[in-house]
C-alpha cells in the first residue's frame, strides 16, 4: 500500500506540472490576445504608465548627456515615448553588429526627443532601423543601383531607417557641436508623414483650415529666406551656425535645422531668431532655455 501510495503520488505530481505550465501558457496567450485586441492608444498608454527599467534609465544617464538639460517632466515624459517606441519598433544589426540595450535606448531617446509635447504617431511609416557598427556604402537613391557611397545614415522614404553606430556615438555624446544624425535622420521621417521631403513638416494637424494656412505661409516665408540665405554662406565661404550640408536642398535643410535646434539653440536663436521661433512653434520645445536653466542648476539640485 505504502508502495502504491508514493507511486501514485509520483504520478499526481508529475502530472501538476505540465498542467501548471500549460495553465501559464493559456493566461499568457489570453494576455497577448487582449493586447493585440485593444486599440493602439491603448497600447500606448499601458506602455507609457509602465514603469520604466532601471537599467535603460542608467544607459540614458551615462550616453544621452542631453537628458540632463530637459525639465523633470520632460524626462519622464520622454521615458514614456521610449517604452512605446522600443515595443513597436524592430532594430537589426548589420555587418555583424549585436544590437543590445543600450543602442536600442540611445537611438530612441534621440528619436522620441522630437516627439515630445506633440502629438505624434510614432513614426508611423517606420517598422524597421537598420544599424551598422561604422560607415556604410550604399546607393545615392533608392532608383540608382550603381552609384554608391559611405554614410552616417539615411532615411528611405518608404522603408527602413539606416544608421551607422559610431556616427550615432560621435553624435550623442557632444551636445553641442551642431552634429546628430539620430536628429538628422527623424526630421528625415517627420518631414514625410505627408508622404514628400520637401522640408514641410505636417504643421497644426489638427488646426483650422486658415490657421492651418497661415503656420505654412509663415514656415515657407522664414525657411525659404533661411535656406536662401545659408546657400549664399555657403557659396561665399562664410561661416554660419548651420552646417552647410543644409544648403544641399529644403529637405537637408530642415534636418540640419533641427540638428542645430537642438545641439546649439543658443547659438541658432541669437543669430536667426526666426528660423528658431518656427522650429519652437513646431517641435513645441525651447531647448534654449533649457540649457540656461541647466548652467543656472547647481550640480546635484535635481533642477
Amino acid at each position: 500500500m505504502g508502495l502504491l501510495h508514493t507511486k501514485g503520488t509520483s504520478i499526481a505530481a508529475q502530472n501538476s506540472e505540465p498542467l501548471a505550465h500549460h495553465l501559464v501558457n493559456i493566461a499568457k496567450a489570453f494576455h497577448f490576445i487582449s493586447w493585440l485586441l485593444s486599440s493602439p492608444t491603448e497600447r500606448r498608454q499601458k506602455l507609457r504608465s509602465t514603469p520604466f527599467p532601471t537599467e535603460w534609465r542608467g544607459i540614458l544617464h551615462r550616453r544621452f548627456p542631453l537628458l540632463a538639460c530637459l525639465p523633470p517632466a520632460d524626462q519622464r515624459e520622454l521615458e514614456g515615448h521610449i517604452q512605446v517606441f522600443l515595443a513597436e519598433k524592430q532594430f537589426e544589426g548589420c555587418d555583424g553588429l549585436v544590437i543590445t540595450d543600450e543602442i536600442r535606448v540611445v537611438i530612441a531617446a534621440q528619436a522620441c526627443l522630437l516627439l515630445l509635447h506633440r502629438d505624434t504617431d510614432y513614426y508611423p511609416d517606420l517598422q524597421s532601423i537598420l544599424v551598422y557598427p561604422s560607415t556604410y556604402f550604399s546607393r545615392v537613391t533608392e532608383e540608382d543601383e550603381k552609384d554608391s557611397r559611405g554614410f552616417a545614415g539615411q532615411s528611405w522614404q518608404r522603408g527602413p531607417l539606416i544608421l551607422a553606430w559610431d556616427a550615432v556615438q560621435g553624435g550623442v555624446s557632444d551636445r553641442s557641436d551642431g552634429h546628430n544624425v539620430v536628429f538628422h535622420e527623424f526630421a528625415h521621417r517627420l518631414d514625410n508623414e505627408d508622404d514628400r521631403i520637401d522640408g514641410a513638416p505636417v504643421l497644426e494637424p489638427n488646426g483650422a483650415p486658415l490657421e492651418r494656412l497661415s503656420r505654412y505661409r509663415s514656415w515657407a516665408r522664414i525657411l525659404s529666406k533661411e535656406y536662401e540665405q545659408l546657400q549664399r554662406a555657403s557659396m561665399e565661404g562664410q561661416p554660419s551656425v548651420l552646417d552647410e550640408y543644409g544648403a544641399t536642398d529644403p529637405a537637408e535643410f530642415f534636418a540640419v535645422a533641427t540638428e542645430c535646434f537642438f545641439e546649439k539653440p543658443r547659438q541658432l536663436r541669437q543669430k536667426h531668431r526666426q528660423l528658431y521661433d518656427e522650429l519652437k512653434g513646431f517641435y513645441q520645445q525651447d531647448p534654449a532655455e533649457w540649457c540656461l536653466q541647466a548652467l543656472s542648476t547647481p550640480p546635484g539640485s535635481g533642477q
